[in-house]
């Protein structure tokens, strides 16, 4: 049977479940609708709601992922609606990258994975960035190298050895994702990985991985056994 969501019971209203029984009681659409909810009765933002989901198939990662404008095609979803919930979902990265902010120590691939991943798992570009480390592989300084692309123009091999030896760092980590979803390395990826690993040798710089980052999982060519 379908929902009437034109006439919602109290008991039904969102606002009313969470006063009773707490914001866990709340499925998506509910959530959802309590955001985009401001100025608008119950049953017009429950419908919205329900429309911005299916537009997503249902996939809260999938909707994380959309562009203000993509939410705007549902009646009555403006500009300012589609930013607060675009609002609510960059709190949840930023919430889930503080858990793991205070991290100094990135031994091995899914730490790095794990810190990386609300920063850049779900964008719409390219971005690389390097972990400079001591040999304990504890943090020194994280560098944004570059964003929209990568390439070996891109990312320049000096400016990373540069900010190495200017940092005293001994050992470094290569990151960057892959917005398709897809964590396979390309040609490019390998040609990269190589000359900054040869470039790092000659310095005396050991290079402790480049890990490819996406949403749901990560490429990682250390535990590949190809760096």
């Amino acid at each position: 049977m379908t929902t009437n969501y034109s006439d919602l019971a109290r008991e039904e209203r969102p606002d009313y479940k969470v006063y009773n029984s707490g914001f866990s009681s709340l499925n998506a659409v509910e959530l959802i609708s309590l955001i985009i909810g401001q100025g608008k009765d119950a049953s017009t933002a429950v419908r919205q709601a329900r429309q911005i989901v299916n537009i997503c198939n249902g996939s809260l990662r999938d909707l994380a992922r959309r562009r203000t404008e993509e939410l705007e095609v549902v009646q009555g979803v403006g500009a300012k609606t589609a930013m607060a919930l675009a609002a609510a979902f960059e709190l949840a990265k930023r919430i889930e990258h503080e858990a793991v902010a205070d991290r100094d120590i990135f031994g091995n691939a899914e730490e790095v994975w794990r810190y990386f991943r609300p920063l850049i798992g779900t964008a719409d570009h390219e971005e690389a960035h390097v972990l400079l480390m001591n040999n304990r592989f504890k943090l020194i300084k994280a560098v944004k190298l570059s964003s929209g692309g990568l390439t070996e123009t891109a990312v320049d091999i000096r400016v990373i050895l540069r900010e190495a030896l200017l940092n005293n760092a001994t050992t470094l980590t290569l990151i960057h994702n892959h917005p398709s979803g897809n964590a396979r390395p390309s040609g490019d990826d390998d040609r990269l990985t190589q000359k900054l690993k040869k470039a790092c040798e000659t310095m005396r710089i050991y290079m402790v991985d480049h890990i490819i980052v996406t949403d749901t999982k990560y490429y990682s060519y250390s535990e590949e056994g190809k760096i």
